[in-house]
């Protein structure tokens, strides 16, 4: 079963959990090489399966009422990709999804579908890889 933690970006706990992933080369590759960063403004939204992580997604906190999601990681495919974010959307938009809240995602085109299912909403921003999508 398939339960989701909250941490703020610089808690130690979240350097514990993640490292193992973030310096993993098929994970940084899936990134496009690109390296996750946190901060004091993010939280992390992580999927832990008993101790295997499944996935992340950080949430970084621009302003008082603007939030992004950018450079997520789920390490499954179909199915149990959506399920993972199907778990992880709802915590997040629990937290940073009230109205007065505006909620940006950078969001993988193999994604798009599962998040429109959380009410996201596709911009006219588009890349080879990646959609900017909100809520």
């Amino acid at each position: 079963m398939i339960q989701i933690i909250q941490l703020k970006g610089k808690d130690k706990r979240l350097y514990r959990l993640l490292a193992p992933l973030v310096m993993d080369p098929d994970v940084i590759r899936a990134n496009n090489n690109y390296p996750f960063k946190t901060g004091e403004d993010y939280v992390w939204y992580i999927a832990v399966d008993g101790k295997e992580v499944k996935g992340f997604i950080p949430v970084e906190q621009k302003s008082k009422k603007k939030a992004v999601i950018n450079n997520y990681y789920v390490g499954a495919e179909n199915t149990e990709r959506e399920e993972i974010l199907s778990d992880l959307l709802p915590a997040i938009i629990k937290d940073f999804g009230p109205e007065s809240w505006l909620l940006h995602s950078i969001t993988l085109v193999q994604d798009k579908e599962i998040f429109e299912k959380f009410d996201f909403t596709s911009m006219d921003k588009k890349w080879t890889r990646y959609v900017k999508m909100y809520r």
